[in-house]
């Protein structure tokens, strides 16, 4: 195999030919490295690249691989991270200018699992501004490798246009509103948000704190397994991860899914805020699983209908924790941002003490569906990739929101595990997601229909022509 090929092999096809001895590291990094070089002028999907520090690492990589000590299916393998994650040494910029200056000193936990793994580090992602907007973006944003004058989505939008362009095997994102999800439906690819406490967040800067959480993207479901394996488990310096095990996603992925009890949500499926093609996509999506054994009905969750209300008043927990900025670098945040922080900042407390009522309202409604069913079903996004244009004027209140079609909210209100999987594509040749969301801590369950799903379609291993 030629070395330019490396980039198209999926994470676990690589980390099989690494652990074989068959493929090096340091010629894996190099591949992805001159991809980097010779289309991220095109794609902006890189903040920083890290050459020299991957090419050092992926050397001692093959060095322990070479003597037999391999540490496991994520030694050797080049991974990115979202700008949002800190990385001890190199520039950590939250997508905004106000820290184009910030090097952290200490690495994040899920970066110290990475490396841990042996994993290579090629770099960071560009991101929508501090990840509370969906699609604006201090930076040139990035473009989406289906269509290039089409947005990857945000606010993970660097790792959409990186995994989906084969510039990195995986990528990590963060999800607080489907911040994952949606650019892995744009961008073709599989894509999870993990149960709110599975993944440690120290190091990672805040954008809603009761929502946020670390989550892979990758070109296939096994790909998110073996990186969420890596990253996922208890961390002391971050109280609130859960003391749960963790298990061998990738080894669980067997099975099938024969006799599965799976809803499909009607609240999010009969919306208007769902296209025909993708609605269409997503309902043979669940014939898909029907011919596969399972059991499939249609469910309501009735305050899903109302997620993203809820969700803009909880989200005022981000300009608290932005005070400072606001007071005193106000006009240096982006235009949607400020708006949406100022906004926020001078909302009666009354409004967010009822937004969490209401939350734990939605949240008791889907674990009350989790209770009859396994698996809920939805679209991840109500359209596909939008084209790259200018921030509006916000000017009304119908203005202030860009993504009111983003539907990925309800199962982040709720806390509990969602996987993006591709399920079709438009005419156009736009990528459809299709969200699985499972109950809290069975990412196993979610990751087997994900897989299963994917093993018995084409949808994943359409590449864009880029």
């Amino acid at each position: 195999m030629d070395k330019s090929e490396f980039p198209f092999l999926s994470a676990t096809e690589l980390s099989a030919l690494l652990a074989a001895k068959e493929v090096s590291p340091v010629e894996a990094t190099e591949a992805y490295l001159e991809r980097i070089q010779s289309l991220d002028t095109k794609l902006r999907a890189f903040v920083t690249v890290t050459a020299d520090a991957a090419l050092v690492s992926a050397k001692q990589a093959e060095r322990e691989i070479g003597k037999g000590n391999y540490r496991g299916p994520m030694h050797g393998v080049p991974v990115a991270v979202k700008d949002q994650i800190y990385t001890k040494g190199v520039l950590t910029t939250g997508g905004s200018p106000v820290f184009s200056d910030f090097v952290p000193s200490f690495d994040a936990t899920v970066v110290e699992n990475l490396k841990a793994a042996g994993a290579v580090m090629l770099g960071k992602l560009n991101m929508t501004e501090f990840a509370t907007s969906g699609l604006s973006h201090q930076f040139d944003p990035p473009r989406n490798p289906w269509d290039l004058e089409r947005s990857t989505g945000g606010s993970s939008s660097g790792a959409g246009a990186a995994t989906a362009a084969f510039l990195c095997a995986t990528s990590l994102g963060e999800d607080t509103g489907g911040s994952v999800r949606f650019p892995a439906s744009w961008c073709g690819l599989a894509g999870i948000r993990p149960t709110w406490g599975r993944v440690s967040r120290y190091g990672v800067m805040p954008g809603v704190r009761s929502m946020d959480t670390v989550g892979p993207l990758g070109r296939t479901v096994a790909d998110c397994a073996i990186t969420l394996g890596v990253i996922a488990g208890h961390d002391p310096k971050d109280k609130l991860t859960s003391n749960e095990p963790v298990p061998d996603y990738h080894a669980e992925l067997v099975g099938g899914i024969k006799g599965v009890k799976i809803g499909i949500v009607r609240e999010l499926i009969y919306t208007n805020l769902v296209e025909e093609e993708v609605r269409r996509s997503v309902m043979a999506a669940a014939a898909t699983l029907i011919d596969m054994g399972a059991q499939v009905e249609e469910i309501s969750i009735p305050l899903a209908a109302n997620a993203g209300a809820i969700n803009g008043a909880i989200r005022v927990e981000a300009p608290v924790t932005y005070g400072d900025l606001l007071r005193e670098r106000l006009h240096d945040i982006a235009h949607d941002n400020r708006i949406a922080y100022l906004a926020s900042s001078i909302m009666p407390s009354p409004y967010y003490y009822k937004a969490l009522r209401l939350r734990a309202m939605l949240r008791n409604q889907v674990l009350g569906a989790l209770n009859s069913v396994e698996l809920l079903l939805s679209p991840s996004t109500g359209i596909t990739a939008q084209p790259l244009a200018p921030d509006p004027v916000i000017d009304s209140k119908a203005a202030s929101s860009r993504t009111p079609w983003l539907l990925a909210t309800t199962f982040s209100l709720a806390n509990v595990p969602a996987l993006n999987v591709p399920c079709g594509f438009t005419v156009s040749g736009l990528p459809i997601g299709l969200q699985i969301a499972g109950r809290p801590f069975d990412e196993s369950t979610v990751f087997r229909a994900g897989h299963e799903y994917e093993q018995g379609t084409e949808w994943h291993t359409r590449k864009p022509g880029i």
